[in-house]
């Protein structure tokens, strides 16, 4: 699995780089608000407009990378990244921060739909395996992005967002010189092709516990440093621990669980121990022990749910895999766009416990609906067709070269 194409090894460094840009935030969502005096909610809203425009920015993903190619389209977004942190880091209000991390999302959006795609069609192997190769570059991403937000957010709230502008400009260089030029598909996609492939229920049931999964996750991660009350070094370090925890299980624990009961099992039961974890943060919301003990622990859960619903994905239903990445992305990132508002909100209004319910309701909804949908998804298993890995290899070969 880890002998693979110089394009895949390129394209893996981005997406860690990417993939910081999540988690970097998180240690400085209270400095910023204690610095710019904001409500919990508002700065909430930076999670809110990334992911909003992000979903539906998903839905052109296809269509501009068939036209102008992946490698065109992947440095379109990181370009785009580049100058949207950059930008927050400049503001000196929320609301500027918020409209740039917007931009950030449409980049964002170019730079990880085309990015599975590319490591799926270019990798060696299975696709399986090569989405544990990106769930790995997810993960490191993910577990070094609050450990450097944290470090930077303690030296200034802007430090972060400077941080990602001067990764991402790292990563433009390598895409640059590592990506060979990648050939656009033979048929260009249209804006109506995501849509036509939620017709298939087992896409639109995986698509549907994704956006419920999401809202609980994105709740834990843009809620939880308000009741922390820690600075952001300390919180940096909580969510470095979630993001080993997350990174540990998708690459060595959720094959392997996969393995040996079946995708929809594992990803049923992981839910419901997703949905525990978050109701013993809704218990405990006064405890920093507590809600720490907890973010670390929903960490395993999360590694081996983004694992094993990403390849779910790719085989729910009989189209392209862009396509169906970009009508999946588009559900889920509804879920994380309203989860961080709507918990400042109720957290604000009503509870500090109630977002922690909330989160643990939607979860649990998750893992219903996946359940009633299992009957669509029984060939998720199913090893690949000879034809399917002679496909993979002939990209790669293409693409790699």
């Amino acid at each position: 699995m880890w002998r693979q194409p110089k394009a895949v090894w390129a394209v893996a460094f981005a997406s860690v780089v990417a993939f910081m840009g999540i988690g970097l935030v998180d240690p400085i969502l209270k400095p910023i608000a204690d610095n710019l005096d904001a409500t919990p909610s508002q700065v909430s809203l930076l999670f809110t407009s990334y992911m909003a425009v992000m979903g539906v920015a998903m839905l052109i993903t296809g269509v501009v990378a068939s036209r102008i190619g992946p490698k065109r389209t992947l440095l379109l977004g990181l370009l785009i990244i580049i100058v949207g942190a950059g930008l927050s880091g400049l503001s000196d209000t929320v609301m500027g921060i918020v409209g740039w991390r917007a931009l950030w999302g449409l980049g964002n959006a170019l730079f990880i739909a085309t990015a599975l795609a590319t490591i799926v069609s270019s990798a060696r192997g299975s696709v399986a395996q090569a989405i544990i190769l990106y769930e790995a570059a997810l993960g490191l991403g993910i577990a070094v992005g609050p450990l450097v937000g944290g470090v930077l957010g303690s030296i200034s709230w802007r430090g972060p967002f400077f941080g990602v502008s001067a990764l991402m400009a790292l990563a433009l260089v390598v895409t640059v010189f590592l990506l060979p030029t990648t050939p656009r598909p033979e048929r260009a996609t249209t804006l109506g092709d995501p849509f036509r492939a939620l017709k298939h229920r087992g896409l639109l049931g995986v698509g549907i516990t994704a956006l419920l999964y999401n809202f609980g996750f994105f709740t834990l991660l843009a809620f939880t440093p308000f009741p922390l009350d820690m600075n952001a070094h300390q919180i940096g370090l909580i969510f470095f621990g979630w993001g080993l925890a997350l990174a540990f299980t998708s690459v060595v624990v959720a094959p392997r669980l996969q393995h040996r009961f079946g995708t929809i099992r594992v990803l049923i039961v992981n839910l419901l121990f997703f949905t525990a974890t978050l109701v013993v943060m809704a218990v405990g919301t006064d405890s920093k022990a507590v809600l720490a003990t907890c973010v670390v622990v929903a960490g395993l859960f999360i590694g081996v749910n983004n694992t094993l619903i990403t390849e779910t994905v790719m085989k729910a239903a009989p189209v392209e895999r862009g396509v169906a990445s970009a009508a999946y992305s588009f559900m889920r990132f509804g879920g994380a766009a309203v989860a961080p508002w709507l918990a400042g909100v109720l957290g604000e209004r009503i509870s500090v416990h109630l977002p922690f319910w909330v989160g643990a309701g939607a979860v649990l909804l998750a893992a219903v609906v996946l359940f009633a949908t299992r009957k669509h998804l029984t060939g998720v298993d199913a090893p690949e067709t000879q034809t399917d890995e002679l496909e993979d290899e002939a990209t790669a070969v293409t693409v790699g070269n």
